[in-house]
């Protein structure tokens, strides 16, 4: 547009209405910006579970010297009208900060609202002219009229005082000082708490979502297995009874969500056999993964598990015991699928009217063929997976394990996360992602509830404080909630397979310490170490082929510290934090040390990494974020072993021989702690 051509549109305008057409909204009076927890300019919801404070942050400033007041506005989706929170000053950062809580699971919205506050600036004002020795007779008839102001916007009670006040404050018959008095009042202040005129109040230019979980969807303690491998009796088919059976164990281990893989029928097409063979022998059971055949797809379960009743009844056992059943949803199908028979369309086709079965070079997955997510009927496609879904939320599902999203559209997951969870919005979905960070963190973003992580292959100390570091010391603390698997029936890494029981005992610590959402897949306990061959971190013998039986009991087994640091997790609020990790320097490579505190809650975990050979260090405590005095000595009960020490100072010395101990993980006490607020 030309310059001549603005100035005539100009003139064909009132002077505000030039204005705002230029400025592309109503005329503001302050500035708002910077606002936190804000992700990606307002593109995503940021994450936190029910019941915490949500903590916000802005910067809010006008010319002039006017004082400023400002509020949250806040409410749940489904709520028209807005809550308010106030936002109050900081001058040392020179930013507003303010909380409110999310007291219901759902998805929520907040901004941030500002305005002149003239009744407050009129009282600054008055008192500075009191100390210059002013008459202030005069001022006292304007805070009245701003008084008589406020009594507009005000109910019929407030209204009553504020313009009692007004009348008061204004009236020159009184005692100076009885007026003075009034009106530096905090009942006056209470008359005053909106802007006085609703046009001069700025709002932020977006409202900003939150998805706010139950506690499951940030914390709790994972227990993968296979229903079919939980018969007592060698080579027999497990059922979900036989899973039953052994709910009171692992709730005495202290485990909170129970996952299991695909529980569907099973293709027979180009079954896989027993270690991943091409071709399956007479008996071979085939993977959980080649999901359907005639007898159903994914809405029906496996014949020899059990039926679809004897699936209710383990997840109301489950509930009983305090655990959750979590499924695994894997949007692949066998050859024998019922989909592929009647919407040969939702699949890949070739040329020659064959469909195309997975590939990721050079690794061949004849037994399944994928979903093609941009078909021309994806929209029909996209409404059956939902379904699915809804199948068994409708089961009492609330948690589900997805396998590969990475390897379906984003939009795809973005729109059915928020289709389930509009009418279930307690539903978890954690994404089994081992990509690209970019690929993982959009996810997390998208509406994922938790995440898969790289931690099983962090293992020296640098590779655990740059990751760590990233996961909660940068914006992905909003929104990546990581759950640290230390194994899983694809990933048995090296470090497990050559270090032997320390090395489970080690990881094990640091997963369940580390992050408050961590899980093991049933073997963990056992220290099952041995690949299928050297340099694969693939199982011999692999669960995802075949039955696999086990003597829970065997000797060697590392029960007792499961239950012990599950039971320390339940008992110690700092372990159910991510964003209190305090990285510890240490004198030595191989021990790594962090600490974790929340309100009444200090924690100091030392751990040695090599699972071979002791090693000593120095641990520097970082004293001030644990609110500790230099000066003083302060006590510390490793809870591990219940064995107490006398530390002082920021150094303080371990030693830690991994064939009878791999960590301390100490309790600070002897010193009051710190007031401070859990996030």
């Amino acid at each position: 547009m030309t310059t001549r051509l603005v100035a005539a549109r100009v003139t064909s305008l009132s002077f505000t209405e030039a204005l705002i057409s230029t400025l592309g909204r109503r005329l503001p009076r302050l500035v708002i910006e910077r606002v936190s927890p804000e992700l990606d300019g307002g593109r995503y919801p940021v994450k936190r579970t029910v019941g915490a404070a949500i903590e916000v942050g802005a910067d809010i400033y006008k010319d002039g010297h006017d004082q400023i007041l400002a509020r949250i506005l806040y409410r749940a989706d489904e709520e028209s009208g807005w809550r308010a929170a106030p936002l109050t000053y900081d001058y040392a950062p020179d930013r507003w900060h303010g909380s409110f809580v999310a007291d219901r699971v759902g998805r929520w919205q907040f901004t941030i609202e500002a305005w002149p506050a003239h009744f407050h600036s009129w009282r600054l004002d008055l008192e500075k002219r009191l100390e210059a020795g002013q008459d202030v007779r005069g001022e006292l008839l304007e805070g009245a009229r701003l008084l008589a102001r406020a009594a507009e916007r005000l109910g019929a009670g407030s209204r009553q005082v504020a313009e009692l006040l007004a009348s008061r404050v204004g009236d020159a018959r009184l005692e100076l000082e009885e007026r003075l008095r009034l009106a530096l009042s905090e009942d006056a202040l209470a008359c005053v708490p909106g802007p006085l005129d609703p046009a001069e109040a700025t709002r932020y230019d977006w409202v900003l979502d939150v998805v706010v979980d139950a506690a499951v969807a940030a914390r709790g303690a994972w227990y993968e297995l296979f229903p079919r491998s939980q018969a007592r009796v060698p080579g027999a088919h497990g059922t979900f009874r036989d899973t039953e059976r052994r709910l009171p164990e692992l709730a005495e281990l202290g485990f909170d969500v129970l996952y299991l893989p695909p529980i569907h029928p099973i293709g027979t097409t180009h079954r896989k056999g027993k270690n991943n063979a091409p071709s399956a022998e007479p008996g071979d059971v085939g993977s959980p993964w080649g999901i359907g055949s005639e007898l159903g797809g994914h809405t029906a379960v496996h014949p020899e598990l059990g039926t679809l009743e004897d699936f209710d009844h383990l997840v109301a056992a489950a509930a009983a015991h305090g655990m959750a059943i979590a499924l695994d949803f894997a949007l692949q199908c066998s050859p024998d699928h019922p989909w592929v028979r009647e919407h040969p369309e939702w699949f890949f086709v070739r040329p020659d009217g064959s469909i195309r079965y997975a590939e990721n070079p050079p690794k061949k997955y004849e037994d399944i063929y994928p979903l093609d997510f941009w078909c021309d009927e994806r929209d029909a496609l996209w409404r059956a997976c939902r379904d699915v879904l809804l199948h068994w939320v409708a089961h009492g599902v609330t948690i589900f394990r997805v396998d590969n999203p990475h390897t379906k559209p984003f939009a795809f997951w973005q729109w059915v996360i928020a289709e389930v969870q509009r009418e279930h919005p307690e539903t978890v979905f954690l994404a089994e992602a081992f990509t690209r960070p970019n690929r993982m963190r959009g996810l997390a973003k998208l509406g994922f509830s938790q995440s898969y992580t790289y931690f099983a292959w962090k293992n020296s100390k640098e590779e655990l404080t740059e990751y760590l570091t990233e996961l909660t010391r940068t914006e992905m603390v909003e929104y990546y909630r990581p759950n640290f698997f230390a194994n899983t029936p694809d990933i048995l890494h090296e470090y497990l397979q050559r270090g032997g029981r320390s090395a489970f005992r080690i990881r094990l610590l640091l997963a369940a310490t580390l992050s408050p959402a961590y899980g093991i897949y049933s073997g963990y306990e056992l220290c099952e170490n041995v690949p299928l061959h050297e340099g694969s971190e693939e199982y011999l013998d692999s669960e995802k082929y075949q039955l696999r039986p086990r003597d829970w009991d065997a000797p060697g087994n590392i029960k007792s510290d499961i239950a012990l640091i599950n039971r320390i997790r339940r008992e110690h609020p700092a372990l159910a934090e991510l964003a209190n990790l305090e990285l510890c320097e240490t004198s030595s490579e191989q021990i790594f040390a962090y600490a974790k505190h929340t309100l009444g809650d200090r924690l100091i975990v030392a751990v040695n990494l090599d699972p071979h050979e002791a090693h000593d260090a120095m641990v520097s405590v970082p004293l001030q974020a644990l609110g500790l005095d230099a000066e003083r000595p302060f006590g510390v009960e490793d809870l591990l072993t219940g064995e107490r020490y006398v530390w002082r100072g920021s150094d303080n010395y371990v030693r830690l021989d991994p064939a009878v101990r791999v960590a301390h993980l100490l309790l600070v006490s002897g010193q009051p702690a710190p007031e401070q607020s859990s996030r």
